[in-house]
């Protein structure tokens, strides 16, 4: 294994826009390691990135549980004694059907939030994104250009929500809008920790995308959607830092 050739965990990667992601990066040269709650899963999805020549590992990351954390710091040590880039893709959407994004705008029943919602959303959106990241860090600053993706969304931005004129001002669902502002905050917070190191931390809109969580409503297609995170996790030294990203452009927090 060449030293210089940058390796990548992507959570969440067992389908969609976490696979399509590891896929783009692995076109690219990249060793991708593909995390899921499930090996089984994430070693299905790894081997059909090695039957297209990509040099591809599968972990197994239940990014909530603190033994797969540590179990993963540990195989990234062993077998590559680095990381280059983290793109922390796993996310929760919690709705009920009859309130999804395929049926339009969801209801904003923001005062009926279930405490039991709020917690789950934020323990996979926000804090083990947390966690994940500090666990990974260490090896993250042994990289010559360590790069830290957080998956957002546009439903995480305060300035769009606040205006009533924005394109998303009718889609109201608060843990989960509230689990991605939360993240933004947490992206902002990193850059600057870090901003004297090689390392940048960005936070990405995929945008509206034909996955599971985005249904077949969505006007994306996935390979689509994982270009920004792609691009997020390339990133030259003179890229932006600390910033909301989609597709090139800048974001409103």
């Amino acid at each position: 294994m060449s030293q210089t050739k940058k390796v990548a965990l992507i959570t969440g990667a067992n389908r969609g826009l976490g696979l399509e992601t590891a896929k783009q990066l692995g076109e690219h040269g990249v060793t991708v390691v593909l995390a899921s709650r499930k090996l089984s899963d994430a070693e299905a999805a790894a081997n059909k990135l090695k039957a297209q020549g990509i040099d591809a590992y599968a972990v197994r990351l239940d990014v909530t549980k603190a033994a797969d954390r540590a179990a993963a710091y540990k195989f990234l040590d062993e077998k590559f004694g680095k990381l280059d880039i983290l793109v922390n893709n796993a996310g929760i959407l919690v709705t009920s059907p009859e309130n999804s994004i395929a049926n339009g705008a969801p209801k904003n029943i923001t005062s009926k939030t279930p405490d039991e919602e709020l917690r789950n959303v934020f323990e996979t959106n926000v804090f083990s994104v947390v966690r994940v990241t500090e666990q990974l860090l260490p090896l993250i600053r042994k990289s010559d250009a360590g790069r830290i993706v957080n998956l957002s969304s546009i439903l995480g931005s305060l300035t769009l929500h606040a205006d009533p004129n924005s394109p998303i001002a009718a889609f109201k669902n608060f843990s989960y809008d509230a689990s991605k502002a939360a993240l933004n905050a947490y992206t902002i917070h990193l850059a600057h920790e870090l901003k004297d190191t090689k390392i940048k931390v960005n936070s990405v809109h995929p945008g509206w995308v034909k996955t599971e969580m985005g249904t077949d409503a969505a006007p994306m297609e996935i390979p689509e959607g994982a270009k920004t995170s792609v691009a997020a996790a390339l990133l030259g030294p003179d890229g932006p830092n600390g910033r909301f990203i989609h597709l090139g452009q800048e974001l409103p927090w």
